[in-house]
Parts: structure tokens; sequence; C-alpha cells
């Protein structure tokens, strides 16, 4: 029963991100702020059918929701809005809803099409270190995502600025000044849950294989992620990597972090089962 409750949670979640995201993107077009009120109450609104469907698979499935790509999927988006909830009220950057909230429809859409079946856990991901390794990985995954869109922002409005023009963007989009703070705010608070994440996925390796690291492909592709944002984040203390720099390489970052996260399962053989 609950099966099904989980399921049908799920795409009402995803219709509710459907609209969320069009409502955004014509708040951002019309720029009419009741146009937002209604972007920001459905998205509330779809955070708690999003939580009801996490909820739902843990009571059907015994166990954390985190051991398939479907699950893990779900997780972190759930994080992803969680943490734009609190950035957009924390800041006033209703704009950021824009790139966030469509990145989300569209990870939950393709996590439609994802086996979907609650399977008896796997003895070794019976422990502790499943919750806590997986959830500091996605945690800071999720910052990053927040980052990503930052980085885009940046860039389109620093095209927007070099221009000249006073285009689409201008008037839509917070300072470079504003959106380069907020980008190094997001990297910072997102690699050391990634930094933690690595650390207690090597001491959960030690105790279910007897060994901290082997050269699986996740884990390899995950210290590649960790390289860039640990070099981003040594340049801009060291060297002053901002604006332009900054936003390229985190965009860089986010799209290593996807390709680890989905992609490396697809085209390389790994142990891992996200």
């Amino acid at each position: 029963m609950f099966y099904n409750i989980n399921i049908m949670l799920f795409i009402v979640t995803i219709i509710f991100y459907f609209a969320g995201a069009l409502l955004y993107i014509s708040f951002f077009l019309s720029r009419k702020e009741s146009i937002f009120s209604i972007a920001r109450y459905i998205i509330i609104l779809s955070f708690i059918f999003h939580t009801a469907t996490l909820l739902a698979r843990y009571i059907e499935s015994g166990y954390l929701p985190l051991t398939s790509l479907f699950e893990a999927i779900l997780f972190f988006t759930w994080l992803i809005i969680f943490l734009f909830i609190l950035v957009e009220k924390r800041y006033q950057l209703s704009v950021l809803g824009v790139f966030i909230i469509p990145l989300t429809f569209l990870s939950l859409s393709y996590a439609l099409i994802l086996p979907k079946d609650i399977s008896p856990l796997n003895p070794i991901l019976k422990s502790a270190w499943l919750g806590i390794h997986v959830t500091l990985i996605l945690l800071g995954n999720a910052a990053f995502a927040i980052a990503f869109g930052l980085g885009i922002m940046y860039l389109l409005q620093e095209r927007q600025l070099k221009s000249r023009k006073q285009g689409l963007f201008y008037y839509r989009l917070p300072s470079l000044e504003i959106l380069d703070d907020l980008g190094y705010k997001a990297l910072s608070f997102g690699f050391p849950f990634l930094t933690l994440g690595i650390i207690t996925g090597s001491i959960w390796a030690k105790y279910a294989w007897g060994s901290y690291w082997n050269w699986d492909p996740k884990l390899v592709w995950s210290l590649i992620t960790w390289l860039i944002y640990a070099a981003l984040l040594h340049g801009r203390l060291t060297v002053g990597w901002r604006g332009r720099k900054a936003a390229f390489i985190s965009i860089i970052g986010f799209l290593c972090m996807v390709f680890t996260f989905v992609g490396v399962n697809f085209l390389l053989k790994t142990e891992h089962l996200f």
C-alpha cells in the first residue's frame, strides 16, 4: 500500500515542481510580485509532498531510503529545495528559483524513468554509516547545485553588462558582487560536507571491505570533484580567483559532480549503487 502511496506522492511532487518552474519563469519575464507569491507557495507545497514521498518510502522499506539511484536523486533534490528555501528567504533572492526549480524538476523527471522497486536491504548497507555518509555527500552536492545556479546567473549578468545594453537580465539579476559573494558562501558551505562525506565513506569501506580506499571509478571521480572545488576555494583565498573564473570553475565542478553521481554508473564499472 505504501509503495503505491509513495509513487503517487512522487508524481504529485513532480507536477507541482513543474508548475513552480513555469511560475518562476513567468515571474522572471513579467516581474510581477503576485506571480512570485504564488510560485513561492507552490514550491513550499511541492516540498511538503516531496517530504511525504520520502517518509512514505521509509515506512514501506523500513530503512533509510538511500539505497538506489532513484532514492538518492529523491533525497538530493529534497536537500536542494531545502537549501533553496533558506537562501531565498535569507537573501531575498527570488530570481534564484528560475534556475534551481527547473533543475530540480528535470532531475526528478529523470528519476521517474529509473527503477523504483523496494528491495531487501543488502547486509553491507545495514550500518549507521549509510545515513551519515550519503547525507553528508548529498548535502555538499546540494550546496554545489545552488552555487551552480549562482554561477550561471553571474555569467549571464556579466555578459549583459559587457554588451552595454539593458536587456532581459540587466534588471532581473542581482549585481555581480552579490552573486560572487553568495556563490562563495555556497561553496564554503558545501565543501566541508563533501570532505566529511568522503572521509566517512572511507571509514565505512574499512569496516565493510577492509580497506579505506580502492580505485573504484566512483571514488576516483569523487576525488576529482573534490580537487576541483578545493582548487577553487584555495584560489579564492590565495590568488583572488573571483568573478567569472570562479563562476566558470564552479559550473565545471557541478558538471563533474553530476557525472560522478549519475554518469559513472552507466559508463564505468563500479561497486557503488549510486
